[in-house]
């Protein structure tokens, strides 16, 4: 079985990872806050987690892997959004909720095997909250119940590295005055008239942000489990604060082994922002004619611990590169139903902590040597699949030895002379590439002898043009 390796956030190295049951794997990701669309940001750690449970499903088997991502559907910039717009906020939820996962899908993304939404997990949060408070972990203050760091130092802050000397030192929020210390986070607080609450032992009131993913993970994953990931500014406080409220009411578990984190996203080098010009979501994107998979393709072209920048120039490179390999794996190969072939190069790629930016070099080196099936095969599992036909031009044209090879009435023959066809037109490239002159003239002449034209242009361009004479029959003879 394939060894992954994994660099733990935790202990701050790269290890092999062993599931505490290879039989059901499980992974936890934080998921969205659903109160508007997906900005570019928002997608990398769905992106990045998806290349994860691909790999997960293909070395342990797709029945035994849960994956979940939650949905924050009570949060006070929902209730924000609900009040400036007059909308309920069920409708904003159920909305936003759906965008994101077309979004999503749009990107390639699997869905997860669970997608619990906080307001569904009410009750095992106000559970789990009376544990802490029954074991002095929490307190009750003025209608809100808040996590009492100095209960649990010897746990606190070490995910990120942090002292909690430290941080009260440079803490920057505003202390609320019922706070017995100023890095005491809230577990519930009071809600009014036209907020969102449920009933509790403390008052009506709504769940703080760190209390649903404890909650949740712990229905249904358990007190412990494998991977916990989302991107590196939830580290602290939200990542840190569920250790510690996770680890003090379910003392017997580990929480997460792993603790895996994506780095930011920028825009042409400078951090994404309404201020600068240069925010947009994954839907403005896609709207804009940018494929779901080139957006997936540049996510992937850099390794997932690494900050990564879009630009222009790599939307554009990574269309490119996508259209060589889908024309290679879906149309000119002499099959299109050809099964893939498993590569273990590019499974050891993705297994070497998800690097996929060496995973993307394979894909080139298979499409290079025509491997069609193991081309396809890494498609595949890098979740790589062509949203309709925008890689098809009606005169094909892709790229291949260097040369641009070019094919008129393409879309008016039939699949198997289109293959017959390109496969002549490449090795006639081929050969000039290579300066074998006598075998590229060789091809030419027989080509003309049945109706087809092989040129090249200043030996770079090949361009194949069929006669009214064109005798498809014969093209067999040539290879």
């Amino acid at each position: 079985m394939t060894t992954i390796k994994l660099h733990n956030t935790k202990t701050r190295k790269k290890e092999d990872f062993a599931p505490i049951d290879p039989d059901n794997v499980r992974m936890y990701v934080c998921g969205p806050t659903v109160y508007d669309r997906a900005h570019l940001g928002n997608a990398r750690p769905v992106v990045v987690f998806d290349v994860l449970y691909r790999l997960l499903r293909h070395v342990y088997g797709a029945d035994h892997v849960t994956y979940v991502r939650n949905f924050t559907d009570v949060d006070d910039k929902i209730n924000a959004r609900a009040a400036e717009s007059g909308r309920k906020i069920s409708e904003i939820t159920a909305e936003t909720t759906q965008w994101f996962l077309d979004d999503m899908a749009a990107l390639g993304a699997l869905e997860p095997d669970e997608m619990p939404r906080a307001t569904q997990y009410i009750p095992q949060m106000v559970a789990m909250i009376e544990t802490l408070i029954d074991k002095g972990y929490a307190y009750e203050a003025e209608g809100h119940v808040l996590f009492a760091v100095d209960s649990w130092r010897e746990g606190y802050g070490k995910l990120s590295g942090r002292s909690v000397d430290d941080m009260i030192a440079g803490a920057r929020v505003e202390v609320a005055p019922y706070k017995r210390n100023p890095m005491d986070f809230v577990l519930w607080k009071p809600s009014s008239d036209d907020l969102p609450g449920w009933d509790s032992p403390w008052g009506r009131g709504r769940p703080g942000w760190h209390s649903e993913c404890s909650a949740m993970s712990y229905e249904l994953l358990g007190e412990s489990f494998d991977i916990h990931g989302g991107g590196n500014d939830l580290m602290f406080p939200h990542h840190e604060n569920e250790i510690a409220q996770s680890c003090c009411a379910h003392p017997e578990g580990g929480f997460a082994n792993f603790w895996l984190h994506n780095e930011m996203l920028q825009v042409e080098g400078k951090k994404m922002s309404k201020s600068l010009g240069n925010f947009f979501t994954v839907r403005d994107l896609l709207d804009q004619g940018v494929p779901g998979e080139v957006i997936r393709f540049v996510f992937l072209s850099t390794h997932y611990r690494k900050p990564m920048d879009w630009t222009a120039e790599k939307r554009d490179q990574a269309k490119q590169a996508l259209r060589n390999y889908f024309l290679q794996a879906f149309v000119l190969a002499p099959s299109n139903g050809a099964a893939e072939e498993e590569c273990p190069e590019i499974i050891a790629a993705l297994a070497d902590d998800l690097n996929t930016s060496m995973a993307l070099s394979l894909l080139e080196k298979h499409d290079d040597s025509g491997n069609v099936a193991a081309l396809r095969f890494g498609l595949k599992v890098l979740g790589l699949k062509p949203s309709g036909n925008w890689f098809k031009p009606t005169s094909l044209e892709f790229e291949k030895d260097g040369f641009l090879l070019s094919l008129q009435y393409y879309d008016t023959l039939p699949q198997n002379v289109r293959n017959q066809i390109v496969r002549v037109l490449g090795a006639y490239a081929h050969a000039r590439r290579n300066k074998n002159y006598p075998e590229a003239d060789r091809l030419r002449i027989a080509a003309q002898s049945v109706g087809l034209d092989l040129r090249a242009v200043k030996g770079r361009d090949a361009h194949a043009e069929a006669h009214l004479d064109f005798d498809p029959a014969k093209l067999e003879a040539l290879e």
